[in-house]
């Protein structure tokens, strides 16, 4: 029966290969221990914007954010009242908003103001020529308030 156990009073045979397996993670761990930090590989999932071909890639993404529809919607100006006072518009009613005559009207982007501008009529439709755009750093600041 002894010639049935290895050195560590472990069963030979089918178990003898748990042993090559062992030796085999150990050495992979001691190599990767050995391998100085700096050398670490870093995982390729982001584009690179220094290579040729990932300028390709990056439009083509670009492209795809092109084709996204927004609303944009203009601002003429703003008024409360009691719901009391919303049932008595009827037609021809006239209802005061807080703008004055000649102040530009705001221009949002899904809910976001990015401009201010003024009416324009072009072959009798509405338009707006914007005269301001809101920089980034502006909006931003509003939206601390």
């Amino acid at each position: 029966m002894a010639s049935d156990m290895d050195d560590t009073g472990m069963p030979a045979g089918d178990d003898a290969g748990l042993d090559d397996d062992w030796a085999a993670a150990m050495a992979e761990q001691a190599m990767a221990e050995a391998t100085p930090a700096g050398k670490a590989q870093a995982a390729s999932i982001f584009p690179k914007f220094d290579e040729a071909g990932g300028k390709g890639s990056l439009m083509n993404e670009l492209d795809m954010i092109l084709d996204i529809p927004v609303q944009i919607a203009v601002e003429l100006g703003r008024t409360r009242m009691t719901i009391r006072n919303l049932l008595l518009l009827a037609h021809g009613s006239v209802v005061e908003l807080d703008a004055l005559a000649g102040e530009p009207l705001n221009v949002f982007v899904n809910g976001t103001l990015i401009a201010q501008g003024e009416v324009v009529v072009v072959n009798d439709k509405f338009g707006i020529r914007l005269t301001d755009i809101v920089t980034p750093s502006e909006r931003a600041r509003r939206l601390g308030h």
